[in-house]
């Protein structure tokens, strides 16, 4: 039997990247048709799959097998991934994945040394919210400095990207006993102390290195 992995693999990559930049592409050139100043540029998507079904009517998008989204700093993987635009150019997303499996979120806030794992059975996208909702077994957690410090555990965990806040809701499939949300944070003292480590060890780094060495006159 031939491996689609193997034969479609490729051509998904090429029509995903082709496609998502056409789609990027449009709505910029009609803004600067009527506009004279460009709003702010929104980062690249970068999607790989092992198959992809494009409908140009619908404006949808459906990505099946080790889906791989990376959308600037952020980072989503799943075996499953539809997305559509509305008539503005808002994007909108569902992911899911197989039996066993979850849905994986990373996004990295390198200005505080943060990086914030979101798990889930499923996740939706709202671009115009820029809201991640992490359904089912949800569990999110903030690392600072590669320590973990923050964790949220419920049916469903809202992150904000652009505001960096959280919501959680219980319910039957909850990640937490009891179908109740359970939160462990950490003092906020010790989240400033990794942060000002790391900034220091950060700029010892971009120190350069004196040269000691006495030249004879």
């Amino acid at each position: 039997m031939t491996d689609l992995r193997i034969v479609l693999a490729p051509t998904a990559r090429l029509m995903a990247a082709a496609l998502l930049t056409a789609a990027a592409l449009a709505p910029a050139c009609a803004a600067d048709a009527k506009k004279p100043a460009a709003p702010a540029e929104e980062p690249s998507t970068l999607i790989l799959s092992d198959t992809l079904h494009y409908d140009d009517v619908k404006r949808q998008s459906i990505f099946t097998g080790n889906v791989h989204m990376t959308r600037g700093l952020m980072t989503l993987t799943s075996d499953t991934l539809e997305m559509h635009e509305d008539k503005d150019g808002n994007q909108y997303g569902t992911a899911t994945a197989d039996k066993g499996k979850v849905v994986t979120i990373r996004q990295e806030r390198p200005e505080n040394f943060e990086l914030i794992e979101g798990k889930g059975l499923r996740a939706e996208y709202d671009g115009t919210k820029s809201t991640f909702d992490l359904i089912g077994q949800a569990v999110v957690v903030r690392y600072v400095c590669g320590k973990p410090l923050d964790t949220i555990r419920g049916e469903r965990v809202r992150y904000n990207e652009k505001s960096g806040t959280y919501e959680a809701q219980g319910g039957p499939n909850s990640a937490a006993a009891g179908g109740r949300v359970r939160s462990l944070a950490e003092p906020r003292a010790k989240s400033d102390a990794l942060v000002a480590e790391c900034r220091a060890k950060q700029q010892q780094g971009k120190q350069p290195t004196q040269n000691t060495t006495k030249k004879g006159r």
